[in-house]
């Protein structure tokens, strides 16, 4: 391990990663289903079917972080900086998964890390082993580029991507906690507590009369 490596590699929390995930998926199906299914590099095209698939995927309700940070604006700016590390899983014509990620190179180091970002499959199409296919795709061009360690993050709670993540190697989770901020709803607490004040000197001031 080279002396500009961190001491806390890879991280498991809190992030970017689909809670979609399956909690195991295997290479092999069992026999139970045999889908031609390509892993091939994400085409401007699939940009529509990328974005509309991780839209029904990160939902307000299941995963709130991952709702906020999902937009089109994402998917363009990932495909258009690291298209080389944006793939899609492909049946028949269909989108059925995807994996976008790209690579953080540091000054003064010769350490590359690989930065998974978003990883989906179809809810329809979980357990067939297609993250899997994703994910070996994604880190053989990462790896063939000079990639020497691999980073991702997801939400806590997220079992089925912290057991999938652990299977291909991942360690050293770290705890990071989100918070938001609504500027409005701050603005209109901020409103009450000021006209409780007036209305409570505004009572003391009829009593002292």
């Amino acid at each position: 391990m080279s002396s500009d490596d961190p001491a806390e590699p890879h991280k498991t929390d809190g992030g970017k990663t689909s809670s979609g995930m399956p909690a195991t998926d295997p290479e092999e199906n069992d026999g139970k289903r045999k889908l031609d299914i390509e892993i091939r590099e994400m085409e401007v095209d699939d940009i529509p079917a990328v974005f509309h698939l991780g839209e029904r995927v990160f939902t307000a309700e299941k995963t709130p972080t991952l709702y906020r940070t999902w937009d089109e604006f994402e998917v363009v700016s990932m495909f258009t900086s690291d298209q080389e590390y944006c793939m899609v899983a492909e049946l028949e014509g269909k989108i059925i998964g995807f994996i976008l990620g790209n690579v953080i190179a540091k000054r003064k180091s010769a350490w590359k890390y690989g930065y998974l970002v978003w990883l989906v499959v179809s809810p329809e199409y979980q357990r067939l082993g297609i993250a899997s296919k994703l994910f070996n795709r994604f880190a053989d061009k990462m790896i063939e580029d000079g990639v020497r360690m691999f980073i991702v993050d997801t939400e806590a709670d997220n079992l089925e991507a912290l057991h999938f993540f652990r299977d291909k190697g991942f360690n050293s989770p770290q705890q990071h906690i989100y918070m938001t901020y609504n500027p409005a709803a701050q603005e209109q607490q901020k409103e009450k507590k000021r006209s409780s004040r007036v209305k409570k000197n505004g009572n003391e001031h009829k009593h002292s009369g």
